[in-house]
Protein backbone atom coordinates (compact mmCIF):
# COMPACT_ATOMS: atom_id res chain seq x y z
CA UNK A 1 0.00 0.00 0.00
CA UNK A 2 1.33 3.91 -0.86
CA UNK A 3 0.10 6.36 1.60
CA UNK A 4 -0.07 10.15 -0.89
CA UNK A 5 -0.12 13.28 1.10
CA UNK A 6 -0.20 16.99 -0.61
CA UNK A 7 1.49 18.53 2.12
CA UNK A 8 1.05 22.27 0.78
CA UNK A 9 -0.92 23.43 -2.63
CA UNK A 10 0.39 27.05 -3.07
CA UNK A 11 2.48 28.62 -5.74
CA UNK A 12 4.26 31.72 -5.79
CA UNK A 13 3.72 32.41 -2.03
CA UNK A 14 2.29 31.16 1.05
CA UNK A 15 -1.46 31.94 2.08
CA UNK A 16 -2.22 31.27 6.18
CA UNK A 17 -5.04 28.22 4.51
CA UNK A 18 -2.23 26.90 1.66
CA UNK A 19 1.35 25.75 2.24
CA UNK A 20 4.03 26.05 -0.34
CA UNK A 21 4.42 23.20 -3.07
CA UNK A 22 5.22 19.64 -1.45
CA UNK A 23 4.24 15.99 -1.55
CA UNK A 24 5.06 13.18 0.53
CA UNK A 25 4.75 9.34 -0.02
CA UNK A 26 4.98 6.59 2.71
CA UNK A 27 5.65 2.89 0.94
CA UNK A 28 7.36 -0.25 2.89
CA UNK A 29 8.72 1.91 5.85
CA UNK A 30 10.45 4.52 3.89
CA UNK A 31 9.49 8.15 2.39
CA UNK A 32 9.61 10.22 -0.33
CA UNK A 33 9.39 13.75 -0.59
CA UNK A 34 8.64 15.83 -3.68
CA UNK A 35 9.74 19.29 -3.33
CA UNK A 36 10.52 21.24 -0.50
CA UNK A 37 8.57 24.87 -0.10
CA UNK A 38 8.32 26.61 2.72
CA UNK A 39 6.11 25.14 5.48
CA UNK A 40 6.95 21.67 4.43
CA UNK A 41 7.94 20.66 7.66
CA UNK A 42 5.30 22.09 9.46
CA UNK A 43 2.66 20.61 6.98
CA UNK A 44 4.91 17.27 8.15
CA UNK A 45 4.41 17.57 11.42
CA UNK A 46 0.67 18.65 11.22
CA UNK A 47 0.32 15.53 9.01
CA UNK A 48 1.43 13.44 11.99
CA UNK A 49 4.08 11.94 9.65
CA UNK A 50 8.21 11.43 10.50
CA UNK A 51 11.24 13.38 9.07
CA UNK A 52 13.21 10.81 9.81
CA UNK A 53 12.83 7.92 7.35
CA UNK A 54 12.62 10.03 4.60
CA UNK A 55 15.21 8.73 2.26
CA UNK A 56 14.31 10.42 -1.50
CA UNK A 57 13.57 13.88 -2.08
CA UNK A 58 12.96 14.22 -5.58
CA UNK A 59 12.98 18.38 -7.17
CA UNK A 60 11.28 19.35 -10.37
CA UNK A 61 13.15 22.64 -10.10
CA UNK A 62 14.45 25.30 -8.71
CA UNK A 63 12.27 28.29 -7.93
CA UNK A 64 11.95 28.89 -4.42
CA UNK A 65 8.60 28.26 -3.53
CA UNK A 66 9.97 24.26 -4.59
CA UNK A 67 12.99 24.22 -2.46
CA UNK A 68 13.34 27.24 0.32
CA UNK A 69 12.06 24.94 2.99
CA UNK A 70 15.04 22.76 2.63
CA UNK A 71 17.56 23.90 5.12
CA UNK A 72 15.43 23.57 8.11
CA UNK A 73 14.26 20.64 7.07
CA UNK A 74 18.02 19.06 6.69
CA UNK A 75 18.44 20.35 9.84
CA UNK A 76 15.34 18.74 11.51
CA UNK A 77 16.50 15.21 10.14
CA UNK A 78 19.69 15.81 11.54
CA UNK A 79 18.42 16.48 14.88
CA UNK A 80 16.58 13.16 14.66
CA UNK A 81 19.62 11.45 14.69
CA UNK A 82 19.78 10.04 10.91
CA UNK A 83 22.40 8.43 9.63
CA UNK A 84 21.23 6.80 6.79
CA UNK A 85 22.35 8.52 3.46
CA UNK A 86 19.75 10.88 2.04
CA UNK A 87 19.16 10.74 -1.87
CA UNK A 88 18.36 13.99 -3.67
CA UNK A 89 16.79 13.93 -7.52
CA UNK A 90 17.23 16.91 -9.69
CA UNK A 91 17.50 18.81 -12.84
CA UNK A 92 21.26 19.41 -13.22
CA UNK A 93 22.69 21.90 -11.00
CA UNK A 94 21.10 19.97 -8.26
CA UNK A 95 24.74 19.56 -6.06
CA UNK A 96 25.54 23.13 -6.42
CA UNK A 97 21.77 24.50 -5.57
CA UNK A 98 21.96 22.44 -2.42
CA UNK A 99 25.30 23.36 -1.16
CA UNK A 100 24.89 26.84 -1.58
CA UNK A 101 21.34 26.75 0.69
CA UNK A 102 23.84 24.83 3.27
CA UNK A 103 25.71 27.49 3.83
CA UNK A 104 22.88 27.91 6.62
CA UNK A 105 22.53 23.84 7.26
CA UNK A 106 26.73 22.62 7.20
CA UNK A 107 26.70 20.25 9.84
CA UNK A 108 24.91 17.05 9.00
CA UNK A 109 25.21 13.53 10.58
CA UNK A 110 24.37 11.46 7.16
CA UNK A 111 25.61 12.12 3.91
CA UNK A 112 23.53 13.33 0.82
CA UNK A 113 23.98 11.43 -2.09
CA UNK A 114 22.74 13.62 -5.57
CA UNK A 115 21.50 12.03 -8.82
CA UNK A 116 21.54 15.05 -11.49
CA UNK A 117 18.91 14.90 -14.55
CA UNK A 118 20.15 15.19 -17.72
CA UNK A 119 18.57 13.53 -20.63
CA UNK A 120 14.45 14.15 -21.04
CA UNK A 121 13.15 11.35 -19.75
CA UNK A 122 15.35 9.06 -17.07
CA UNK A 123 14.02 5.63 -14.96
CA UNK A 124 15.81 5.63 -11.28
CA UNK A 125 15.04 2.40 -9.34
CA UNK A 126 14.85 3.27 -5.33
CA UNK A 127 14.22 2.75 -2.23
CA UNK A 128 11.57 0.34 -3.78
CA UNK A 129 10.13 2.56 -6.72
CA UNK A 130 10.79 2.45 -9.94
CA UNK A 131 11.00 6.69 -10.53
CA UNK A 132 10.26 8.04 -14.15
CA UNK A 133 11.68 11.87 -14.29
CA UNK A 134 10.20 13.52 -17.49
CA UNK A 135 11.21 16.72 -18.59
CA UNK A 136 8.57 19.40 -19.29
CA UNK A 137 8.27 23.03 -20.43
CA UNK A 138 8.91 25.91 -17.73
CA UNK A 139 11.09 28.96 -18.09
CA UNK A 140 14.30 27.23 -16.60
CA UNK A 141 14.90 23.37 -15.92
CA UNK A 142 11.89 21.36 -14.77
CA UNK A 143 10.92 17.72 -14.49
CA UNK A 144 7.57 15.65 -13.88
CA UNK A 145 7.93 12.38 -11.82
CA UNK A 146 6.32 8.96 -11.92
CA UNK A 147 6.44 6.91 -9.10
CA UNK A 148 5.53 3.20 -9.92
CA UNK A 149 5.66 0.80 -7.47
CA UNK A 150 6.04 -2.86 -9.44
CA UNK A 151 4.48 -6.09 -8.59
CA UNK A 152 5.73 -8.99 -9.50
CA UNK A 153 4.09 -12.71 -10.88
CA UNK A 154 1.72 -14.89 -8.34
CA UNK A 155 4.09 -17.67 -7.47
CA UNK A 156 3.24 -21.36 -9.06
CA UNK A 157 3.71 -23.86 -6.52
CA UNK A 158 2.67 -26.31 -8.87
CA UNK A 159 5.50 -24.90 -11.37
CA UNK A 160 8.13 -25.60 -8.80
CA UNK A 161 7.43 -28.70 -8.24
CA UNK A 162 7.43 -30.07 -11.55
CA UNK A 163 10.72 -28.69 -12.29
CA UNK A 164 12.13 -30.01 -9.13
CA UNK A 165 13.08 -26.66 -7.75
CA UNK A 166 14.60 -26.87 -4.31
CA UNK A 167 12.07 -25.49 -1.83
CA UNK A 168 14.45 -23.50 0.06
CA UNK A 169 15.13 -21.39 -2.82
CA UNK A 170 11.56 -20.47 -3.79
CA UNK A 171 11.30 -17.24 -1.08
CA UNK A 172 14.75 -16.06 -2.82
CA UNK A 173 13.30 -16.14 -7.02
CA UNK A 174 9.91 -14.90 -5.63
CA UNK A 175 11.88 -11.54 -4.62
CA UNK A 176 13.69 -11.85 -7.69
CA UNK A 177 16.56 -13.38 -7.66
CA UNK A 178 18.58 -15.68 -10.26
CA UNK A 179 20.26 -18.58 -8.03
CA UNK A 180 23.17 -21.13 -9.42
CA UNK A 181 23.43 -24.52 -7.88
CA UNK A 182 26.02 -27.05 -9.55
CA UNK A 183 25.22 -26.55 -13.35
CA UNK A 184 21.56 -25.55 -13.20
CA UNK A 185 20.17 -21.81 -12.75
CA UNK A 186 16.81 -20.89 -11.79
CA UNK A 187 15.39 -18.10 -12.76
CA UNK A 188 12.35 -15.92 -11.56
CA UNK A 189 10.12 -16.50 -14.89
CA UNK A 190 10.72 -20.60 -14.15
CA UNK A 191 8.28 -19.82 -11.22
CA UNK A 192 6.23 -16.61 -11.65
CA UNK A 193 3.20 -15.98 -13.64
CA UNK A 194 2.77 -12.72 -15.41
CA UNK A 195 3.28 -8.98 -13.16
CA UNK A 196 0.60 -8.11 -11.63
CA UNK A 197 -0.73 -4.17 -11.62
CA UNK A 198 1.44 -1.89 -9.40
CA UNK A 199 0.81 1.39 -8.23
CA UNK A 200 1.41 4.73 -10.01
CA UNK A 201 1.56 8.11 -9.18
CA UNK A 202 1.97 10.75 -11.71
CA UNK A 203 2.97 14.58 -10.29
CA UNK A 204 4.22 17.54 -12.04
CA UNK A 205 4.18 21.39 -11.65
CA UNK A 206 5.15 24.82 -13.19
CA UNK A 207 4.94 23.73 -16.99
CA UNK A 208 2.91 24.06 -20.10
CA UNK A 209 0.86 20.87 -21.28
CA UNK A 210 3.12 19.20 -23.20
CA UNK A 211 2.53 15.33 -24.28
CA UNK A 212 5.34 13.90 -22.13
CA UNK A 213 3.09 14.41 -19.03
CA UNK A 214 0.14 12.75 -20.58
CA UNK A 215 2.08 9.51 -21.85
CA UNK A 216 3.67 9.31 -18.55
CA UNK A 217 0.69 9.54 -16.58
CA UNK A 218 -1.49 7.29 -19.00
CA UNK A 219 -3.63 4.93 -16.47
CA UNK A 220 -1.84 6.16 -13.47
CA UNK A 221 -3.92 5.56 -10.24
CA UNK A 222 -3.53 9.54 -9.58
CA UNK A 223 -1.96 12.13 -11.74
CA UNK A 224 -1.41 15.07 -9.67
CA UNK A 225 -1.38 18.20 -12.12
CA UNK A 226 -0.73 21.82 -11.77
CA UNK A 227 -3.52 24.20 -11.93
CA UNK A 228 -2.28 27.64 -11.28
CA UNK A 229 -4.75 30.08 -12.81
CA UNK A 230 -8.67 28.97 -12.99
CA UNK A 231 -10.19 32.29 -14.65
CA UNK A 232 -10.37 31.15 -18.43
CA UNK A 233 -9.31 34.70 -19.11
CA UNK A 234 -5.84 33.93 -17.79
CA UNK A 235 -4.95 31.51 -20.25
CA UNK A 236 -2.43 34.09 -21.73
CA UNK A 237 -0.92 34.72 -18.43
CA UNK A 238 -0.62 31.29 -17.97
CA UNK A 239 1.27 30.88 -21.83
CA UNK A 240 3.46 33.82 -20.52
CA UNK A 241 4.69 32.35 -17.09
CA UNK A 242 4.92 28.57 -18.43
CA UNK A 243 1.81 27.54 -16.33
CA UNK A 244 -1.53 25.78 -17.12
CA UNK A 245 -5.02 26.68 -16.00
CA UNK A 246 -7.31 23.81 -15.13
CA UNK A 247 -8.64 23.33 -18.08
CA UNK A 248 -5.46 22.16 -19.65
CA UNK A 249 -4.67 19.90 -16.68
CA UNK A 250 -8.06 18.51 -17.59
CA UNK A 251 -7.73 18.51 -21.11
CA UNK A 252 -3.95 16.20 -20.06
CA UNK A 253 -5.97 14.05 -17.73
CA UNK A 254 -8.38 13.02 -20.42
CA UNK A 255 -5.65 11.80 -22.57
CA UNK A 256 -3.65 9.94 -20.17
CA UNK A 257 -6.96 8.24 -19.03
CA UNK A 258 -5.71 8.18 -14.76
CA UNK A 259 -8.50 6.98 -11.72
CA UNK A 260 -8.26 10.50 -10.48
CA UNK A 261 -6.72 13.54 -11.04
CA UNK A 262 -5.90 16.25 -8.44
CA UNK A 263 -5.15 19.87 -8.80
CA UNK A 264 -2.65 21.82 -7.38
CA UNK A 265 0.19 24.68 -7.31
CA UNK A 266 -3.01 27.28 -7.32
CA UNK A 267 -2.29 30.97 -7.63
CA UNK A 268 -2.11 33.19 -4.51
CA UNK A 269 -4.60 35.23 -6.55
CA UNK A 270 -7.35 32.29 -6.80
CA UNK A 271 -10.15 32.46 -4.55
CA UNK A 272 -13.64 30.06 -4.53
CA UNK A 273 -11.71 27.37 -6.98
CA UNK A 274 -14.77 24.64 -6.35
CA UNK A 275 -16.99 27.28 -8.86
CA UNK A 276 -14.79 26.71 -11.58
CA UNK A 277 -14.65 22.93 -11.15
CA UNK A 278 -18.01 21.93 -12.99
CA UNK A 279 -16.51 22.67 -16.25
CA UNK A 280 -13.52 21.07 -15.71
CA UNK A 281 -15.35 17.95 -14.60
CA UNK A 282 -17.04 18.46 -18.11
CA UNK A 283 -13.36 17.89 -19.52
CA UNK A 284 -12.47 15.07 -17.33
CA UNK A 285 -15.03 13.88 -14.53
CA UNK A 286 -13.04 12.21 -11.88
CA UNK A 287 -11.06 15.73 -11.42
CA UNK A 288 -10.74 17.27 -7.64
CA UNK A 289 -9.27 20.14 -6.07
CA UNK A 290 -5.99 19.13 -3.96
CA UNK A 291 -5.84 20.85 -0.82
CA UNK A 292 -3.39 20.33 2.15
CA UNK A 293 -2.98 17.55 3.61
CA UNK A 294 -5.08 15.89 1.21
CA UNK A 295 -4.12 11.92 1.37
CA UNK A 296 -5.34 8.50 -0.07
CA UNK A 297 -4.20 5.26 0.61
CA UNK A 298 -3.41 3.48 -2.96
CA UNK A 299 -3.24 -0.51 -2.94
CA UNK A 300 -2.63 -3.07 -5.32
CA UNK A 301 -5.73 -3.18 -6.91
CA UNK A 302 -5.59 0.34 -7.75
CA UNK A 303 -8.55 0.89 -6.20
CA UNK A 304 -7.55 3.14 -3.14
CA UNK A 305 -9.58 6.64 -2.76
Amino acid sequence: MLDVCLLGTGGMMPLPYRRLTSLMTRYNGSNLLIDCGEGTQVAIKDKGWSFKPIDVICFTHYHADHISGLPGLLLTMGNAERSEPLFMIGPRGLERVVNALRIIAPELPFPIEFIELKEPEETIPIAGYKIQAFRVNHNIACYGYSLMIERAGRFDVERAKEQEIPQKYWSRLQKGEEIWEEDRLYTPDMVLGAPRKGIKVTYCTDTRPVNSIAEAAKDADLFICEGMYAEPEKLEKAKQYRHMTFYEAAELARKAKPKQLWLTHFSPSLVKAEQYMEAVRKIFSDSYLGKDGKSVELDFKGDGR
